[in-house]
């Protein structure tokens, strides 16, 4: 499961609604911490007992659009754990039962059963032992609209099973089906043991339309054609797998087709997409070796699909052999030049678990690291092999920054947690960048050939078997030889992060550096980190391994000239929050000679706080303008202060050239940016040229600066942009919009926020409300209220609710305040949008 809305809502919270998006698939967690008295807290969450075992599950399945309902048909083979029992008790949520019944020689005995609305409690025909196998049959509805279940951040809703666009009134948007099956949701559609650490083979056929395709685990085995106009496709999947994972999907997709060693590796998408299907899907087949072979463990299912749907309630998820991913994904080829890879790496985080998640399951939801921490780290590992290190640490300096902040409002959990007030709760910036960075610091500890032979220990050891951490614990030990005890008490089975303070002390006279390391972080938790420390001294480097033990260490080093940089955690692997106290001129110096992307990244920031009164700082940031990493050139370009005249003179040059010729449209449009806030007229010229550049965000950023020194020109270049305006370009011409414009442009801001998905529809819908404020036309008003009451519905967020009541509110004052001064007829109207404004906050404060 990956969860980009999720870092949307964060970033929310953190850093307001303009540029905030990173993300990992990884999504803004919004929980917030649970009372210590909370009943809840108190429970173990272990694992479910066993007393029955999933073996298989067969469907028929058939679906009526306008009830919103599934007419199913299940025989679920299954056979006691260990004890011999005589009942058995089965998820069954919100449906109606028609009949269960024992399946004997092809015949249907019923059997005796109470139904609570939740669980199936049936009384067994005679008392099984663990050696016999036995089928229960199930014919039944599944009514999902029905069941009143609430999700989590990472989850917006439980229904397990989705209508979208049902009855066909919504002209933009294609009919389908789709379902979602994690936490515990796919009991919903149909009756299973809905627990992470069952598994078994499945088999599902689903009677469509003849027009649709359908999509579900394993293979494609029938299609048979009915004459009633429908078509029934059968899928199985003969490996066996968890009950959360199991997935359908139904609807007018394209399927686009790929390969990978014999397997049929396909994507499904809309139509209009389907040319940029390898565009965007195109490395997956790359990704199955490059994962495979560092694993040593071959991706073990028979096929790889990837769907993309609409209204998705989460990011993706990793369906066994048919990953689903939310429609924030499909994108044209002028998007994915802005996009940095950011989509490649859910792709790359679904894919990977296939083996940590899929193949291997966290037996229990207080083991969620064994899946999500996993697939987390795939994203780190991908981009280092295919990009480059640097934007595999860029990657991951975010996740670890992301951590932190969710800790300040939110505080903090365990990795492994046995005590939470929901399951929901596990879906975490805990579970998933947290413990892809402590992933990254076991694989520091161990070393890389004992890190991957470890991982391919345990994925052998408990293929198609659920496990938990101390299975990993064990794996990692037997490979090394090392007692790691101490590293997952540590960082598994306790919270925290170390918060370090820096100093130095240099005796010239006795030729040594001291390093003194205190431990800071609240509580009297002290960290053991081992740590390497590089000393820069006569135009060599020196490494030291140590290791941190107490709340203050002192480690001291000899030299024969003196150290002009003294690097503490010098591979830059250890999750912490550090003050080092030391001067300029040593990070002057780590710029120009430390390798690492930390190391760069840190000096740049540094040098950026003296860039004007700091000759050298101001060269060292210079220089950071052509970093070999675009996303260090990026955060240079933004941190220049311009209205500094030595900084100005210094960058200019630079500006214009990174403007017009970087290879990168990030660093393109941060420049365009920088340019813009001069408002230097002999800018027009440079500005004008933008606004063709295929990146959207250098596009949009041209005309931005543009709008500032020609608002006529650029109100008129945005009408001939407008029609294929997607991403930052949107933004621009609705800022331009919303200083020229007139009701006329209230179309574009419409069908911008309709077209918008995930971020941009929230972002889109900002601006639309901007607009209605100056648009007296009280039916263009309610319209677009109402797309964005429907847009706070689909989301089901209460935070996005909060910041919408916070933009709402004002608006109503506004068409108040501008109801007192006007005429009768036209204070009718304002007032009538006031009432209908006010409405609507208090169905979202509710």
């Amino acid at each position: 499961m990956s969860k980009p809305f999720k870092q949307v809502l964060k970033s929310l919270l953190l850093g307001g609604v303009t540029g905030m998006f990173f993300l990992t698939p990884a999504v803004a967690q919004q929980q917030e911490t649970p009372p210590q008295n909370d009943p809840l807290l108190k429970i173990y969450r272990g694992t479910t007992t066993r007393i029955n075992d999933l073996v298989n599950t067969k469907l028929d399945v058939r679906f009526d659009y306008p009830k919103r309902y599934l007419y199913g048909k299940a025989w679920i083979t299954l056979k006691p754990h260990f004890y011999a029992t005589d009942s058995l008790l089965l998820d069954a949520k919100g449906m109606e039962i028609k009949q269960i019944a024992v399946v004997k020689n092809g015949k249907n005995t019923p059997l005796k059963y109470e139904y609570d609305g939740s669980q199936l409690h049936i009384k067994l025909d005679k008392s099984y032992q663990r050696t016999e196998s036995y089928i229960i049959y199930a014919d039944y509805t599944a009514r999902p609209e029905e069941v009143k279940a609430e999700g989590s951040a990472a989850i917006t809703d439980a229904k397990g099973l989705y209508f979208i666009n049902h009855d066909g009134t919504e002209p933009n948007k294609p009919i389908q089906i789709w379902t979602q099956g994690e936490t515990e949701s796919n009991s919903v559609w149909f009756p299973t043991i809905d627990r992470t650490a069952q598994k078994m083979t499945d088999e599902i056929s689903m009677t469509v339309e003849k027009k649709y395709v359908t999509l579900s685990n394993g293979k494609l085995v029938s299609q048979k054609d009915n004459a009633d106009g429908t078509r029934t496709d059968t899928w199985k999947m003969e490996l066996p797998h968890s009950p959360y994972l199991v997935m359908m999907a139904v609807g007018d997709f394209s399927i686009v087709k790929d390969q990978w060693r014999g397997k049929e590796v396909n994507y499904y998408v809309e139509k209009p997409y389907a040319p940029y299907a390898k565009a965007i899907f195109g490395n997956t087949p790359e990704m199955l070796s490059f994962y495979s072979d560092i694993l040593g463990y071959e991706y073990p299912w028979a096929k790889y699909s990837q769907i993309v749907v609409r209204d998705y309630v989460s990011g993706a998820m990793e369906n066994t052999t048919a990953t689903l991913h939310g429609d924030f994904l499909q994108k044209t080829d002028r998007e994915l030049l802005d996009n940095n890879h950011y989509d490649e790496a859910v792709v790359a985080h679904e894919l990977f678990h296939h083996w940590f998640g899929d193949l291997a399951t966290a037996e229990s939801w207080s083991n969620l690291t064994l899946n999500e921490s996993f697939a987390d780290y795939s994203e780190y590992l991908w981009l280092s092999h295919k990009y480059g290190k640097d934007m595999a640490d860029d990657h991951a300096y975010k996740a670890a920054k992301n951590y932190i902040q969710f800790t300040e409002y939110a505080g903090d959990r365990d990795l492994v947690r046995f005590h939470y007030h929901d399951k929901e709760d596990m879906f975490d910036a805990v579970s998933y960048q947290k413990g892809g960075r402590i992933l990254n610091m076991l694989r520091n500890v161990v070393g890389d050939s004992a890190f991957f032979k470890s991982l391919n220990l345990y994925l052998k050891t408990n293929a198609f078997k659920s496990a938990e951490a101390h299975q990993l614990r064990l794996a990692f030990e037997e490979v090394s030889g090392q007692d790691l005890n101490w590293f997952f008490n540590q960082w598994y089975f306790g919270q925290g992060y170390p918060i370090l303070d820096i100093s130095y002390n240099y005796d010239d006279a006795g030729k040594k550096v001291s390093v003194i390391i205190q431990q800071k972080q609240p509580g009297d938790k002290v960290f053991e980190l081992p740590i390497a420390i590089d000393v820069y001294a006569g135009g060599k480097k020196t490494r030291h391994l140590v290791t941190i033990n107490d709340k203050s260490e002192t480690f001291t080093f000899p030299y024969t000239t003196r150290p002009d940089f003294v690097n503490v955690d010098a591979e830059k692997v250890i999750l912490d929050d550090k003050d080092d106290h030391r001067d300029i001129n040593t990070y002057i110096f780590e710029y120009a000679n430390a390798p690492e992307y930390g190391d760069r990244r840190e000096a740049i920031e540094a040098c950026l706080k003296e860039q004007t009164t700091n000759p050298a700082a101001r060269k060292t940031v210079i220089a950071a303008l052509k970093d070999k990493f675009y996303g260090l050139r990026s955060l240079t370009v933004a941190g220049l202060e311009m209205e500094d005249e030595s900084v100005k003179t210094a960058a200019l040059p630079v500006l214009q050239q990174l403007a017009q010729n970087d290879e990168n449209s990030s660093v393109r449009a941060a420049a365009l940016r920088q340019l813009g806030k001069l408002k230097d007229k002999q800018l027009i010229p440079l500005f004008e040229k933008a606004t063709k550049d295929r990146s959207y965000a250098a596009a949009g950023a041209g005309l931005a600066g543009l709008a500032q020194l020609d608002l006529e020109k650029s109100y008129a270049l945005a009408k001939q942009l407008e029609a294929e305006s997607k991403g930052a370009l949107s933004n621009a011409i609705a800022t331009v919009y919303a200083q020229k414009g007139n009701d006329a442009d209230v179309a574009f801001f419409a069908k911008a926020f309709d077209e918008a998905n995930g971020q941009e529809k929230f972002e889109a819908a900002m601006q639309y409300i901007g607009i209605l404020a100056n648009v007296d036309n009280t039916e263009t008003v309610i319209k677009g209220l109402d797309q964005i009451q429907n847009m706070a519905k689909l989301f089901n967020n209460k935070m996005v609710n909060s910041y919408l009541v916070k933009m709402l509110q004002p608006l109503a004052k506004k068409k108040q305040d501008k109801a007192s001064l006007a005429t009768p007829e036209i204070k009718a109207e304002l007032n009538k949008q006031s009432d209908y404004i006010l409405k609507i906050v208090n169905s979202l404060n509710k």
